[in-house]
């Protein structure tokens, strides 16, 4: 039979809390929009009031399409039309009983047709499962207890049944749709309209007219549109929606922007590289699209789980016919908890998606939910995982009577101009140092397998040991042996000569990221094994591992042989977490049991990696762990909030006699509890508004 406490509490009040807290999360996660609108002409001079345009335009349609793709098509409206329908006419048929119990007897009759006509749907789902599945589903419970209610006279129960079946159906759709517009609306979140600059003027411009290459404005308090990067200008930039960060970052001019991030201060122009659903934001949003219909397979594995409790319930029911009566076996139909299994567990599992994505975790495979609670053993990669991208500054060895500081000062003026890692650990080396770095005549800057620019009459040469020996700069056997140790440990040299003069070379070091000793502390907490995999010689990786306070390790490993090691210890038996890089160890990724990937949001579309940390670092991992644990906990509770009151109403109903209604109350409990537990991650703090300031 249907559970009833859908009606008194699931219908009324579960189904009203239920919705108003995914609305109330909704709200705390919207952005603002765009600051109050102005029409303006040229830059700095004229402006007056900007209308926001309210027509539909193409581009708008395609990112709400990725929102509504599951939720909204045909299948699902269909669904959801017949839902109402059902539930408009069975509560017609509750209030023909009520007036029947309680005015005039003769309405409860009137009652019957209705629920016979409402119940009409769940007859055909018992002929097609046994017709053209070949299965007795949970519906035939449900047809046997309506039939049995209205041939022992419960009209009123039994439309209260129905009432409730549909009640619950309808909770379900509102409650799963709210969710999956809460995960996803973040990343589609866009204006109808940007400023265009063009031949000096700004001009407001439809965003589906957008083109990559063109140069928008954007000012405190709007949404920034597409992909880009700062061409003028500097902001103040809230991403907590694509990277979980609370913390707003100050950008410049040549720095990347992404689409869905919020200007908190300031202006800036914006070449665009990347519109509409191309943006990083809208591809996002349709990975997290597909990962909640995962919530599918647990809505068929709940069905599976519900339709194992079909035959013992029959059976509980025909031996309460036999020994008890008619009225107590309609009592036992009553008491199967089979429907809200199906309606708890696909909540539940967007909840905790949407709880992922609040922290900056992006889940692309649901399925890590369920499998890191199994996970045993960590598997962590050296380089960009456990160390940062970008090295330090180590040890300062010179030659030909150049001192430190010059030596450093010549270094990071050659590379002030250059964005890669090596050259911003040197500029940084020197920042350290509080050195003034000399101009650099451009005419003279030369790139090539090293640096070559003129510095005060001087030709200053950096780059490697081939790039020295390719313009016949002779090398002292002294920094041989010393580049030699430096290459033993792992790090990286870069040498610097002047004029024809090698004058020294400068050790970088690999520079362990801050949070990296915190997280394994907490990991080995939960009793896991922890290894790092390397491609590095041993020296640096054992060093590394004795400093993180991790007990094992493999180095001299090439990419490809990382999968291998992975493959070797699940065939030990272990079940292995593989924290990497998503896109160069893929296979690795592919391989283990879970993987976890640092690269953030700019590749997500195609990292390999399960679960995505879109800061960029270890901070989120421990939470991820306590985040699956939390899962798990839940989904149990789920299933004990509904199968043990069940149980124990068919125990009370063969030795304390209980009754259909005595029955249905006491199922009460479990059918708002098992709601009420898969609500429950709504009830954590949702991260608050980022307002921008006022002027």
């Amino acid at each position: 039979m249907l559970p009833l406490g859908f009606l008194f509490v699931g219908s009324i009040g579960v189904t009203s809390v239920g919705i108003k807290a995914c609305q109330k999360l909704t709200e705390n996660q919207d952005t603002p929009s765009p600051s109050n609108p102005h029409k303006k002409t040229t830059i700095g001079k004229v402006k007056s009031e900007k209308t926001n345009s309210l027509s539909t335009d193409l581009r708008h349609q395609q990112m709400a399409d990725i929102s509504s793709s599951t939720t909204d098509n045909d299948e699902i409206r269909e669904f959801d039309q017949e839902t109402n329908y059902y539930l408009s006419i069975s509560s017609v048929g509750l209030g023909l009983a009520t007036a029947g119990s309680l005015v005039f007897p003769p309405l409860s009759l009137l009652s019957v047709p209705v629920s016979m006509y409402v119940s009409l749907p769940i007859f055909h789902d018992v002929y097609r499962g046994i017709v053209q599945e070949r299965k007795l589903k949970v519906s035939v419970i449900d047809s046997i207890g309506i039939i049995g209610g209205l041939f022992s006279g419960y009209y009123f129960v039994t439309a209260l049944a129905t009432f409730v079946y549909y009640s619950a159906a309808k909770l379900l759709i509102k409650t799963r749709n709210t969710t999956r517009k809460t995960l996803i609306n973040v990343f589609t979140e866009q204006p109808r309209s940007v400023w265009l600059l063009k031949d000096g003027t700004e001009l407001e411009i439809p965003l589906h007219e957008l083109c990559v290459g063109d140069i928008i404005v954007v000012n405190a308090g709007e949404i920034i549109a597409a992909d880009g990067i700062i061409a003028e200008g500097m902001a103040t930039i809230d991403q907590h929606a694509l990277t979980g960060e609370a913390q707003p970052y100050e950008k410049g001019v040549g720095e990347q922007v992404l689409a869905a991030s919020i200007v908190l201060a300031g202006q800036i122009y914006i070449q665009v590289e990347k519109t509409g659903t191309e943006t990083i934001a809208a591809q996002i949003g349709e990975i997290i699209n597909h990962t909640a219909n995962f919530e599918l397979s647990l809505q068929t594995r709940g069905e599976k789980v519900a339709e194992k409790t079909v035959l013992p319930t029959l059976a509980a029911g025909t031996l309460a016919l036999v020994t008890l009566g008619r009225y107590s076996s309609v009592a036992v139909f009553s008491a199967n908890f089979a429907e809200v299994i199906k309606v708890i567990n696909p909540i539940g599992m967007l909840n905790f998606l949407n709880l992922a994505s609040q922290d900056g975790i992006l889940i692309k495979d649901g399925r890590s939910l369920e499998l890191l609670n199994q996970i045993d053993t960590v598997v962590f990669d050296k380089t960009g995982t456990l160390t940062q991208e970008q090295p330090h500054l180590g040890n300062i060895y010179t030659c030909n009577g150049v001192k430190e500081n010059d030596l450093l000062t010549y270094a990071a003026a050659a590379e002030y101009k250059q964005n890669h890692p090596i050259a911003r650990a040197i500029v940084q080396g020197a920042n350290e140092r509080t050195l003034n770095l000399p101009e650099i005549d451009d005419s003279q800057y030369e790139i090539g397998y090293g640096i070559k620019v003129k510095i005060t009459d001087q030709l200053i040469r950096v780059g490697s040991i081939r790039f020295m020996e390719m313009e016949g700069i002779a090398i002292p056997g002294e920094i041989h042996k010393l580049q030699h140790s430096s290459h033993e440990q792992g790090y990286s040299t870069v040498y610097v000569a002047i004029d024809q003069q090698l004058g020294g070379m400068l050790e970088l070091q690999p520079t362990i990221r801050p949070e990296a000793k915190h997280i394994i502390r907490q990991l080995r907490q939960r009793n896991l094994s922890i290894y790092i995999i390397s491609g590095d010689h041993e020296h640096p990786t054992k060093q590394l591992a004795e400093e993180l306070g991790i007990d094992h390790y493999f180095a001299n490993t090439l990419p490809q042989d990382k999968a291998n090691k992975i493959e070797q210890m699940q065939t030990e038996g272990k079940s292995v977490c593989f924290v990497g890089d998503g896109i160069n160890d893929s296979i690795a990724l592919k391989k283990a049991n879970v993987s976890i990937s640092l690269r953030g949001a700019s590749t997500a579309a195609t990292d390999t990696a399960q679960v995505i940390l879109m800061d960029q670092t270890l901070t989120k991992l421990e939470q991820f762990f306590e985040l699956a644990q939390y899962f798990d906990k839940n989904q149990k509770t789920g299933l004990a909030t509904t199968l043990v009151p069940g149980v124990l109403c068919v125990g009370g109903i063969f030795f304390l006699h209980f009754g259909i209604l005595s029955s249905m109350m006491f199922y009460n409990v479990s059918a708002i509890a098992g709601i009420g537990n898969a609500l429950s991650p709504l009830l954590k703090k949702a991260p608050e508004k980022v307002v921008a300031p006022t002027n």
